[in-house]
């Protein structure tokens, strides 16, 4: 991307009212992007190119006679594929679903980036139905980490995690059922917010766990996820789990300054853990340093059981998995792909006794954190045990044994931002994650955004491993 391209949605959005830059210029500078790189990385199903041109121009048009639709005007974004658009097929990265699933219609959430004016880019890649790691057999393409085309970029949400670090967007739609907004900002060296359950609309959205998923905005930095959440949360009547509540203005709670906000830190699991590799853990520990520099105290907790949360919320989500996809796995076993149905078919596993016990424990764990959270305002975890596995390593068995610290947010519903904060020896990014009481979705942000002003990992891009490979071919070396 050339030097001038603008980064971040909000250096975008001054540059265009600042008429340094038009959102067709953005969007054409992108769509070079994508035509440079994604042949290698993997990032789109479906590029939407004229589409995207023809929402630039109409941004263009709107911002020169004075109608401000707000931040994200003009500014292209990704839509991770298992989304309904209107104007690109949605195909989970399945051959198993259905080839007219929400044909012609926007899911709410894209409604409303289109209301604002964002530029859609076109569809995401992920892993099947959110969940499979990806299948090249298959014949859809497999996202690759941009820092290193060797290793996953980690997440059902990948696609869009490896085009906003890749410059091919500025931000984009990710859905998060166990870690799949944080997983590629953490592979991938970006910000993601999985947000409170309920406080985006996820109608129109394939299912993976009916009472887990949720839609998040990811981009580069804090503030540009508060920016994206300001136009995505909110009621929507089409969705049963939908909170009814009002849209804060996320981005007047970027005050920069933590005084008076108090970070637990849950040492037991979360920082000590056998397998959580050290760069992690001191990365991670050296937040807390920062965050204490900007004004905030940090004192260590103890989240009770929580690697028994990671297991309950891995049964929740292949138990509900499984009761979507029951039919299509008796008559379409060899159609989904060789890593998604083993995935799915553990859900036939579970009684409904275990399911019970699982929601059991959920509402006893939903009270323990609770009771934590009354004594802090948000908690500081590592957001992966590990940077990105080589992808040739990639082992679901292995998954299974790491421990985990994404999922027990999506098992109480609560807010959950990763963002990154280093790099590992390996030259891969390093994340850490700030978790939240319900509905303070504008606090973790706070705190994230806070940490971001003072460095800049959010911003580093990689020189493309594709762009080394083809050198070293020319080359001879």
């Amino acid at each position: 991307m050339a030097a001038t391209t603008p980064r971040t949605i909000a250096e975008a959005a001054d540059a265009l009212r600042s008429g340094a830059t038009t959102s067709v210029a953005l969007t054409r500078a992108m769509l070079a992007e994508i035509d440079a790189h994604d042949e290698r990385l993997g990032a789109f199903v479906t590029v939407t190119a004229d589409a995207a041109l023809a929402a630039a121009a109409a941004a263009d048009r709107d911002l020169a006679s004075g109608i401000d639709r707000g931040p994200l005007q003009g500014v292209p974004l990704a839509v991770k594929d298992i989304i309904a658009t209107a104007d690109a097929p949605t195909t989970a990265n399945s051959r198993v679903l259905a080839p007219g699933w929400g044909a012609g219609v926007d899911a709410p959430v894209v409604t409303r980036l289109r209301d604002a004016g964002a530029v859609l880019m076109g569809k995401a890649t992920t892993m099947e139905f959110a969940c499979g790691f990806p299948d090249a057999d298959k014949g859809f393409r497999v996202p690759r980490n941009p820092w290193n085309v060797d290793h996953t970029p980690m997440g059902s949400s990948s696609g869009t995690g490896v085009a906003i670090v890749a410059g091919m967007v500025l931000g984009g739609l990710g859905t998060d059922t166990g870690g799949s907004v944080r997983g590629p900002a953490a592979a991938n060296g970006h910000t993601g917010l999985k947000v409170t359950f309920g406080l985006v609309p996820k109608s129109g959205v394939v299912p993976l766990g009916y009472s887990l998923d949720s839609v998040g905005p990811m981009a580069r930095s804090a503030y540009d996820c508060a920016a994206m959440l300001e136009v995505m949360a909110g009621y929507d009547p089409t969705d049963p789990y939908a909170a009814d509540r009002p849209v804060p203005a996320y981005r007047d709670e970027l005050t920069g300054s933590l005084e008076g906000l108090t970070v637990g830190l849950p040492l037991p699991y979360f920082f000590d853990a056998p397998l959580l590799d050290p760069q992690v853990r001191d990365a991670a520990l050296a937040v807390a340093d920062q965050l204490r520099a900007r004004g905030a105290e940090v004192r260590e907790v103890v989240v009770p059981h929580a690697q028994l949360a990671k297991e309950a919320n891995a049964l929740t989500m292949t138990a509900e998995a499984f009761a979507y996809h029951r039919h299509d796995l008796v008559q379409r076993w060899s159609d989904y792909g060789c890593f998604t149905r083993p995935t799915l078919a553990r859900g036939a596993l579970w009684s409904a006794a275990d399911y019970a016990q699982a929601q059991r424990f959920r509402a006893w764990f939903r009270r323990e954190v609770a009771r934590v959270l009354h004594e802090v305002d948000v908690l500081l975890t590592p957001t992966f045990a590990e940077p990105a596995q080589r992808s040739a390593d990639m082992n679901a068995e292995r998954n299974l044994t790491l421990p985990s610290y994404t999922g027990q947010w999506n098992f109480t519903g609560l807010p959950a931002v990763a963002f990154p904060c280093g790099f590992a020896d390996s030259g891969l990014p390093l994340s850490a994650q700030v978790i939240g009481r319900p509905f303070a979705d504008g606090t973790v942000l706070r705190v994230a955004d806070a940490y971001q002003r003072t460095t800049d990992w959010h911003l580093r891009a990689p020189q493309f491993e594709a762009e080394r490979l083809l050198q070293a071919a020319a080359t001879g070396r």
